[in-house]
């Protein structure tokens, strides 16, 4: 093998490990994530809805009133804001919410959480002081859903459609607490 190939193959071997270094120690590629991504997606005729978040573990914390505090904005997940997406306007509580794509933020309580769309889009969920982005100027709608405690602790921060009963809700479930979004 001539030199020129063996300088080539040479730096090759070092930019690899270079990579692979980098991914390691810097973006945790090899990782698993505390609070991994999820979409959920609800399909009936010509209706979509989808909704992306992160969910965060209880891992033994005090969650509500706690690591969420009550009476403040919280991203309703973690790291990225949380986003819901209709392809149909929906009729949400007395309110009609456009078709389109939201922010979802939410202000937990012990008895009722507060549920704001949002229409513009973040980057992520919080600023780097840990404060909440939303700007409520960008409101399309806000209600208040009351809270169900639940017998069972729910582990991992879950967001589903329910449609067990012919009455559509977007729930969000975490600890010993569970709330329902009526969508029609």
């Amino acid at each position: 093998m001539n030199k020129f190939l063996k300088w080539v193959m040479l730096l090759l071997l070092i930019v690899a490990v270079g990579i692979f270094c980098y991914a390691y120690f810097e973006k945790g590629v090899f990782s698993k994530s505390l609070s991994p991504n999820d979409t959920v997606e609800f399909k009936l005729n010509d209706l979509k809805l989808e909704v992306f978040y992160n969910r965060p573990s209880k891992r033994d914390r005090l969650i509500f009133g706690g690591l969420v505090p009550y009476n403040q904005v919280w991203r309703t997940g973690a790291n990225e804001a949380t986003t819901f997406e209709t392809n149909k306007t929906l009729k949400i509580g007395n309110d009609s919410l456009p078709k389109g794509k939201y922010t979802l933020w939410t202000v937990p309580n012990d008895t009722l959480w507060h549920v704001m769309f949002n229409s513009k889009q973040y980057p992520w969920g919080v600023d780097e002081t840990m404060s909440p982005m939303r700007d409520p100027s960008f409101d399309v709608l806000n209600l208040e859903v009351p809270v169900e405690k639940l017998n069972n602790t729910v582990e991992q921060f879950t967001i589903s459609f329910d449609n067990s009963t012919d009455n559509l809700a977007l729930t969000m479930a975490w600890d010993d607490v569970k709330i329902a979004v009526p969508l029609k």
